[in-house]
C-alpha cells in the first residue's frame, strides 16, 4: 500500500527544537522544505500539516504538537479523518539502538519504550505502521556515561553527531521519492547503505538548530 500519511516524532517549542528526541521532526521539516510546503496549525489534529500532491495521489505530512508521549492523538485524529490505514503510515523517529547516522526503515513491531511509539500503537490500535528509524546513539555508547536515557534524548547532539545526523536526514529526503512511488524495498536498500566518507565537512540542517 502506498503511504498516505509521514508522520515526523518529537516535542513542540523552541526549547526543545534542538534535542535528540526531535530528529523526526528534523526530517520531515525538510522534507516540506524541499517541497515548498509550509507546515500549517491544524487544531482539529493537534499538529502543524501540509499536503504534498503527488503523481500517484496525496500525502500528508505531520507534526504532532502535543508532547511526545500524546503524539497518537495527532495520528489517530489525521487517520481516522482521511481514512487513512496503519500500513499507509510512516512515523519518523529518533532511535537510541542506532548509532548517530544510522537508520532502518520497517514495519511493525513494538515500541522498544519509545512513548511516541508507544501513544501510537495504543491510539490505533495497531503497530502495523512503518516506522523509519533515525539513529541518534546511546547514552552508553557515544557518551560514555551513566547519563540516563530521558535525560540524553532531551539534550542536543554533540558536534561531530549532529553532522552524521544531518547526513542521515540528506539520505532519508533523498529517498522520499522511492518511498512514495510505494518502492519500499529500494528505499530500505539505499537508506541502510552508509555513504562513503567525505573529506570535507557537513554542513548542518538548518531546521535542527
Amino acid at each position: 500500500m502506498p503511504i498516505k500519511l509521514i508522520v515526523g516524532l518529537g516535542n513542540p517549542g523552541k526549547k526543545y527544537e534542538s534535542t535528540r528526541h526531535n530528529a523526526g521532526f528534523w526530517l520531515v521539516g525538510q522534507l516540506a522544505e524541499q517541497h515548498r510546503l509550509t507546515l500549517r496549525k491544524e487544531p482539529r489534529f493537534h499538529a502543524l500539516a501540509a499536503r504534498l500532491d503527488t503523481a500517484s495521489g496525496s500525502v500528508w505530512l505531520l507534526l504532532p504538537q502535543t508532547w511526545m508521549n500524546e503524539s497518537g492523538m495527532a495520528v489517530a485524529a489525521m487517520a481516522q479523518f482521511h481514512k487513512i490505514a496503519a500500513d499507509e503510515i510512516l512515523v519518523v523517529h529518533d532511535e537510541l539502538d542506532l548509532p548517530p547516522g544510522g537508520a532502518k526503515i520497517k514495519q511493525g513491531g513494538g515500541h522498544a519504550g519509545h512513548n511516541g511509539l508507544r501513544d501510537i500503537i495504543e491510539k490505533l490500535g495497531t503497530p502495523d505502521f512503518w516506522r523509519l528509524r533515525i539513529g541518534i546513539g546511546h547514552p552508553r555508547d557515544v557518551a560514555a556515561s551513566e547519563q540516563e536515557v530521558a535525560d540524553f534524548v532531551l539534550h542536543p547532539p554533540r558536534q561531530e553527531e549532529q553532522a552524521l545526523i544531518d547526513a542521515l536526514i540528506d539520505r532519508g529526503v533523498a529517498v522520499f521519492e522511492l518511498i512514495l512511488a510505494d518502492n519500499m524495498a529500494a528505499a530500505m536498500h539505499k537508506l541502510h547503505t552508509k555513504p562513503k566518507p567525505q573529506t570535507s565537512g557537513t554542513p548542518g540542517l538548518s531546521s535542527a538548530k
